[in-house]
């Protein structure tokens, strides 16, 4: 077998490339924006007292999560289309991340609101807080900064399931690989091309999320600076050529007062004696 890769048929196809990447991330950056402001509220919900919405929130939370992604972009592009909705395939692959990424930014949402300390909660409620206030200082930004690590790592994996939006004829990443490797006929350089940019948004999405939590988590830092001053100032101590330092220190043992022997004034005592006869 006689073979060697050549990306230079793809030279020309790079601005389509780049188009297809910025397409992805445009439809991640939407998808992610709305779907977690759905998912705080869908999180709130599972945890309402009125049981028919906490109910409804766990539906459609397994419902979406226990179902493909590229089923329920189906659904929503063809099986709408069959009732008369029709929209547009960005429209549509945009709308199904948006409903993917709620359920799963909801359930771990809801895990950190649920690691939230009770009674820091009703010491909130004592001191008269309202609930919104509550609900946003005591509990979602601590819950928020628990559970970011994991919300990041869904945002990535939410950008690599866009590929699926391929099978309806979006023009992301993969779209635009399919249509360049069926004119190229390098089907092997043109999916290491799309895997590289990929990886490189991936790299991308990271930075961003890691500077947003930098922005957004100012006790993080505090926390972090004061652990590297920490270390930074060893523990004073006597050298150890000190004398006192190498010197044994006596053992001198303890007398409990009541034990103590107390000194008698000899002649105060016979005076007190000789009056007293």
């Amino acid at each position: 077998m006689n073979f060697s890769l050549d990306f230079s048929p793809l030279a020309p196809y790079w601005p389509v490339f780049l188009h297809g990447a910025w397409l992805t991330l445009k439809m991640t950056t939407l998808a992610v924006i709305v779907g977690v402001t759905i998912g705080i509220f869908v999180a709130f919900a599972k945890n309402s007292p009125h049981l028919w919405l906490a109910r409804s929130c766990s539906a459609y939370i397994e419902v979406v999560r226990n179902t493909p992604f590229l089923v329920q972009i189906f659904l929503l592009y063809f099986g709408l289309a069959s009732l008369g909705i029709r929209m547009p395939t960005f429209a549509a692959a945009v709308l199904a991340m948006i409903i993917n990424i709620a359920a799963y930014a909801a359930e771990i949402i809801r895990a950190g609101l649920d690691s939230v300390p009770r009674g820091q909660i009703e010491a909130a409620q004592c001191l008269g807080l309202s609930v919104w206030r509550i609900r946003w200082h005591v509990m979602l930004q601590p819950a928020i900064e628990r559970v970011y690590p994991a919300l990041t790592s869904q945002f990535l994996l939410m950008m690599q399931a866009s590929a699926m939006a391929s099978q309806i004829s979006a023009e992301e990443l993969t779209a635009i690989a399919n249509t360049v490797q069926s004119d190229t006929f390098r089907s092997l350089e043109t999916y290491i091309v799309v895997a590289a940019l990929y990886l490189v948004l991936a790299i991308l999405v990271k930075l961003v999320a890691y500077a947003i939590g930098e922005t957004i988590f100012k006790r993080r830092r505090t926390l972090r600076r004061a652990a590297a001053q920490g270390r930074r100032t060893p523990v004073s101590r006597l050298p150890a050529t000190d004398p006192a330092a190498m010197a044994p220190l006596a053992h001198v043992p303890y007398v409990h007062p009541a034990s103590r022997p107390v000194a008698v004034n000899t002649a105060a005592s016979l005076r007190i004696e000789g009056s007293a006869s």
